[in-house]
């Protein structure tokens, strides 16, 4: 991109909503009670003066990966500040990182200092005494087996590094403690846990406690091995034994001797102590309430005066001046609490960091400072309704669903320019294109009824009406439990030719003409539903059955604005389909040699022509990042994948075409924004001002750019109209096609289908089965074929 190619392009502005998200790493200068560092999980580094009245993104323009699992500002020289990316709390919407990054200037500048591959980096520790020697705790990729785990130590301030603890490829660092009594002994949390599309799994033969003696040189295992000898060992004594998961672990600076750890077993989970730098061990306290969701939390923070005082953050923070036996709850700005540092110098300064965001407290954790004034909202997906100036609407991870101004009367816009639109955190978001008073909201996880608790929220009387399809709670069960299937995000959409009809996805699409009263289903089962996909999350030690997890659902869903009753569908577990009468017969138009467990994230049928679609997928919880992006312009029958200029590792979430211009594409990424203007054939960089975030779907609303970042709140574009006068790119001199891309993918699916003959799909609603496709042609770069594959 050249400036004089954007000449007369605003910049992108942030329009809100200031109310945080989710942190895990929180960091504070000891000789300055004012100064504060947190790392938002998909936003950067932020940096406050004023003990959090006002925060500052310090980090944009230098990291190229928003997500920050691990803050370390040295003891030795608080100028020297340690930023490890990817945060290793594996949630549903967790984001990769691409290794550490270094400050010397007190966060004015930074530079990448390696460790690329290990993606999820979960503590980061130096030397009391030595800014350049420096631990890190990688756990390594949440998605599948890689070398790159353990711990890492370097000598040199991050110019080498070296690997001084590996366990396995499965399993990685999440915890890390230096005692600031003797910094040679050093205490290490090594972690077996994955995610994939449908569950998360915490715990392993892999899993255990560490402690070094020599700085790092050598390592002894202090938890119980279970197994045959010569595998098994006793360990220390007083440690649980059997299976173990997640562990937390902190010296006591307050006290020689003194190590806290918190462990996940069954039935003997709970808080530890040890008196003796660890050779034997004490239970303290087996406080569920400590414990729960282990795989979420498990963070220790010992007071650094008061050797009889440990923190634990959990759902709850909790406190215990006895030594670990009984605690208190300390109240937070929001729940679900991560991280803590204390001043070792005065332990009523602390810094907390939780869901909600970050926030200072300068009296012990009686009061906090806002989480108010912080624009690192995780929003899912975004709508935009018929006010002008319109607003925008977003659901927000951990929060609620609300509305913000796209401009305001004032020279800002404020949480109070803002407004609570139903509780739905999750999912998309709907406003009625009549009546904007009217908005559906996809609420699993944040609210009762349900099923997939949809809410119907009229703002007028600010009343929430439930109107979810099959209305039970499956707490606890697999969404093989489930009458219908719905993912923690699931589509809703307004048909763009009569606003008295509403699609859902669920295994099925479903559609209502009375506002959700009731629903009438409109296609067969459109997902794989292999059985192994459909069973309780958690696991092997403790369920996590809650519901984020459920898969095998159609998570991308769209009407054609053309024409009326054409509908696209994308599962989540690789299928897609089109119906062009409404839903009475569909149609398998998958592109061949995805691979197993493609989720099609989002469809976008072109504003201009109707046998024109966009869609992107994603494979990266597979553990590949490509990025796929596939174009139809025959409703379907064949697909061209559209990647070249996208990076390597930058996988596509959210595609819209200009409506006022055919062929300029916008496309979100983990990492940022492209733009095309041909149709995708080439793709470059559009990311202007706007900050590295995960962008999880973007709109064109008039001639605005509106985009839904996932930590980093909404962004506007104004006017496009300067890019509808850019010409596109010339095509190059013919060349002999390169394998996989840019290359058709005929669908030519074979068989006789089950559902209205052929390879259609009709309703009514019943299983699909016995059709089995022989071995579909390799795409080259796509994965292997789609061979043996049955519907």
């Amino acid at each position: 991109m050249t400036p004089s190619k954007y000449a007369g392009l605003a910049e992108f502005r942030c329009i809100g909503p200031f109310r945080g998200g989710r942190v895990v790493a929180v960091a504070g200068d000891a000789r300055d009670t004012n100064t504060y560092y947190f790392g938002a999980v998909c936003g950067g580094v932020w940096k406050t003066t004023d003990a959090g009245q006002y925060w500052e993104n310090i980090s944009d323009g230098y990291l190229t990966a928003s997500s920050i699992g691990a803050l370390e500002v040295a003891p030795a020289d608080p100028n020297v500040i340690y930023a490890g990316s990817g945060e290793s709390t594996i949630r549903i919407d967790v984001s990769i990182g691409d290794g550490v990054y270094k400050s010397t200037d007190a966060g004015r500048s930074w530079k990448h200092i390696g460790l690329k591959d290990t993606r999820q980096i979960a503590k980061i520790r130096t030397h009391p005494q030595n800014a350049d020697l420096v631990y890190v705790a990688a756990f390594g990729h949440a998605f599948g087996r890689n070398a790159e785990r353990g711990v890492y130590r370097s000598s040199d301030g991050g110019a080498t590094w070296e690997n001084i603890l590996h366990v396995s490829d499965k399993a990685g660092a999440v915890d890390i403690s230096i005692d600031p009594n003797n910094p040679r002994i050093i205490y290490a949390a090594i972690w077996e846990a994955y995610r994939n599309f449908w569950q998360i799994s915490s715990g392993g033969e892999d899993s255990g406690l560490w402690r070094s003696t020599d700085g790092g040189d050598t390592w002894e295992n202090l938890t119980p091995t279970p197994g045959p000898s010569p595998i098994k060992r006793e360990g220390s004594k007083g440690l649980p034994k059997g299976l173990l998961g997640k562990i937390g672990v902190v010296a006591s600076p307050a006290q020689p001797g003194r190590v806290w750890a918190i462990i996940e077993n069954q039935p003997d989970g709970g808080l530890y102590r040890s008196d003796d730098y660890g050779d034997s061990w004490t239970v303290c306290s087996k406080d569920n309430r400590l414990i729960s969701r282990a795989w979420y939390y498990m963070h220790l923070t010992a007071d650094p005066l008061d050797a009889e005082t440990i923190y634990v953050n959990n759902l709850s923070f909790w406190k215990s001046t006895d030594g670990g036996h009984n605690f208190s709850e300390i109240t937070t700005p929001h729940g679900d609490n991560h991280d803590l540092w204390i001043n070792p110098d005065n332990n009523k300064i602390m810094v907390h960091g939780n869901d909600g965001g970050c926030c200072v407290s300068l009296n012990g954790g009686v009061t906090f400072s806002t989480i108010y004034n912080q624009p690192t909202s995780q929003i899912y997906h975004l709508d935009t309704d018929s006010r002008e100036p319109y607003y925008v609407y977003g659901t927000q991870q951990d929060n609620s669903s609300m509305r913000v101004p796209s401009r305001s009367r004032y020279s800002s816009i404020s949480w109070e320019d803002c407004d609570i639109i139903g509780s739905g955190e999750s999912g998309y978001i709907a406003v009625n294109p009549d009546d904007p008073n009217l908005i559906y909201v996809g609420a699993i996880g944040s609210s009762p009824g349900g099923g997939n608790s949809l809410q119907r929220y009229d703002h007028r009387t600010q009343q929430i009406r439930l109107i979810a399809t099959w209305p039970r709670s499956t707490g606890g069960l697999g969404a093989e439990a489930e009458k219908y299937r719905f993912a923690w995000t699931y589509p809703i959409h307004f048909s763009p030719h009569d606003s008295n009809i509403i699609y859902i996805g669920g295994n099925q699409v479903l559609k209502t003409t009375d506002e959700g009263q009731s629903w009438q289903e409109i296609s067969p089962d459109l997902t794989k539903a292999d059985p192994e996909t459909l069973k309780p999350s958690g696991g092997p030690i403790n369920r996590d059955a809650v519901g984020a997890e459920h898969y095998a659902t159609v998570y991308a869903l769209a009407e054609s604005p053309r024409q009326p009753g054409l509908i696209w569908a994308g599962s989540d577990d690789g299928l897609l389909h089109i119906t062009k009468d409404g839903g009475q017969n569909w149609t398998d138009i998958t592109p061949p040699g995805l691979g197993e467990w493609t989720m099609f994230n989002m469809i976008e049928p072109s504003p201009h022509d109707a046998a024109t679609a966009y869609v992107t997928a994603t494979r990266y919880k597979n553990d590949d990042y490509a990025p796929y992006v596939f174009k139809t312009s025959d409703y379907g029958s064949s697909w061209t994948l559209i990647a070249d200029g996208i990076a390597d590792d930058h996988f596509c979430r959210a595609i819209r075409e200009d409506p006022q211009r055919a062929g300029l594409l916008y496309l979100g990424t983990e990492f940022g924004l492209y733009i095309s203007f041909n149709g995708g054939d080439s793709w470059e960089r559009f990311q202007l001002n706007l900050p590295i975030s995960p962008i999880y779907d973007l709109q064109i609303k008039g001639s605005d750019l509106v985009i839904a970042t996932h930590g980093r709140s909404f962004w506007i574009l104004d006017d496009l109209t300067v890019l509808h006068q850019i010409a596109p790119p010339q095509p190059p001199a013919p060349t002999p096609p390169q394998e996989g891309r840019g290359e058709k993918i005929p669908t030519h699916i074979i068989g006789e289908g089950v559902w209205g003959g052929g390879n259609q799909l009709k309703t009514p609603t019943q299983k699909l089965g016995g059709v089995i496709f022989p071995p579909r042609p390799t795409c080259g770069g796509l994965g292997p074929g789609g061979g043996g594959a049955a519907i």
